[in-house]
């Protein structure tokens, strides 16, 4: 029988992952990347323990740990010092963790892995495609490729190009538009000033929030310990942030009146000859769709549900379809063949909920971090704290924050999604969710 062969648009955190599943399990993977070379740019992100979940299922948690930076928490501070949030993972279990990671040493390590299949594996970089075209036992891709035509057939393509993609299908998208907010970032050497192991958020009303995340190491200098700096603004703000010395000072002036340790700090890194950080703008775009596949197409990570970065679960859902369309394959494939509608029920009984889920929660919080609304701070500052003191509560947000929630009162274990028996090659499956992890 013919082996199954993927075509995947798109070689970012989803597509990677992907990649690695199938290939794996036998089958053909072609990835197509519009660039010459993959050279990740972006600031650090926090893999949660649901995307450590999946990394463990992959065989690279081992590799991403001795590069990245433990994150146990995330903690949220006002001006008058009152922390407004105060979540960690040990609250949800005593074993997880979150894991702050360089967006470059993410790919290395999923391209190091990928490469051990390189046999099922084909790059096609450069490769721009316009136009996905699915008949009756095929899918074709057309596009170009150094001034040459593409015309290429797959039996199935996973579009996996980003929040800004063009090609997944218009009667798919409820909602694509961009958020009215966004940020300024840089990597810097790794702050001392505050504690290398939490997520340190900082905020004033709506109007200011910054960030300072672990972000670990790169491959090239794994010495050099690294963090990701985060400065909120409306988008039309991001290009003239710190334009000139002028706008340095009031930057630093406005860090200072609220939490001068942390001005202290920026200030060395800012006038610091040596490192010269480089603050570039980072814009995101809220993305909901009706479906996420049918026949032989399907759409993944940012492409499908592109959300603000509020909670941090980009990358971790990203990954977690990855995991989910494997064992969406793997459960409908019988002798090389595929039942493409039982699969995309599959893949989306264990994907809508929970992706629908975090959608609405970002939706819901993002306006009282990063909005003009006066009433949004107000009630943030006044029920958040409140909710801290409740246990209940009090693990709600910390199982959240983690990624495993599939519902208000449904959740994912960390064993279902990381076990994976490599040597019958036998996916293991476990559909109750366990509230106790090892």
């Amino acid at each position: 029988m013919k082996i199954p062969h993927f075509a995947i648009i798109g070689a970012g955190t989803a597509g990677l992952a992907t990649a690695i599943l199938l290939a794996r399990e036998g089958n053909q993977v072609t990835i197509f990347e519009q660039v010459d070379e993959l050279s990740p740019v972006g600031a650090g992100l926090l893999l949660q323990p649901a995307g450590l979940a999946v990394f463990e299922h992959l065989g690279v948690l081992e590799h991403a740990l001795q590069l990245g930076a433990k994150v146990t928490g995330l903690e949220g501070q006002l001006p008058n010092k009152r922390l407004l949030v105060n979540s960690h993972y040990q609250q949800a279990a005593p074993k997880l963790y979150g894991l702050g990671i360089h967006r470059a040493t993410l790919c290395h390590v999923l391209t190091q892995k990928l490469a051990e299949y390189s046999n099922q594996v084909t790059w096609r970089m450069n490769h721009s495609i316009e136009r996905i075209e699915e008949r009756q036992n095929e899918v074709r891709l057309f596009g170009s490729s150094r001034q040459h035509n593409i015309d290429d057939c797959f039996d199935a393509v996973l579009i996996a190009n980003g929040a800004r993609s063009q090609l997944r299908p218009k009667q798919w998208v409820k909602v694509d538009q961009a958020y009215p907010w966004g940020a300024a970032w840089s990597i810097v050497p790794e702050c001392l000033t505050l504690n290398p192991e939490i997520l340190h958020q900082f905020y004033d009303r709506s109007k200011i929030m910054m960030g300072v995340l672990p972000t670990g190491a790169i491959p090239s200098a794994p010495q050099q310990r690294l963090s990701s700096v985060f400065w909120s603004l409306p988008t039309p703000q991001l290009q003239s942030f710190l334009k000139d010395e002028q706008a340095k000072q009031q930057w630093l002036q406005q860090v200072s009146d609220r939490w001068p340790d942390v001005a202290e700090w920026l200030k060395q890194i800012v006038y610091d000859e040596q490192i010269q950080p480089q603050w570039l703008s980072a814009q995101y775009r809220d993305v909901v769709m009706s479906q996420y596949g049918q026949g032989r197409i399907g759409v993944i990570g940012d492409a499908a549900h592109a959300m603000s970065p509020q909670l941090g679960q980009g990358a971790n859902m990203a990954l977690l379809d990855a995991w989910a369309f494997s064992q969406s394959v793997q459960r409908t494939k019988k002798n090389q063949q595929i039942d493409w509608a039982m699969l995309w029920q599959h893949y989306h009984q264990h994907r809508h909920s929970s992706t629908q889920f975090y959608q609405f929660l970002s939706r819901l919080l993002t306006p009282l971090y990063q909005s003009n609304h006066w009433w949004a701070s107000g009630l943030r500052d006044l029920t958040f704290p409140w909710m801290y003191q409740i246990p209940y509560f009090r693990k709600e947000m910390a199982m959240t924050i983690s990624g495993l929630k599939t519902g208000l009162f449904q959740q994912m274990s960390y064993q279902q999604i990381a076990a994976y028996q490599q040597n019958e090659n036998i996916l293991l499956q476990n559909n109750q969710s366990l509230p106790e992890y090892d």
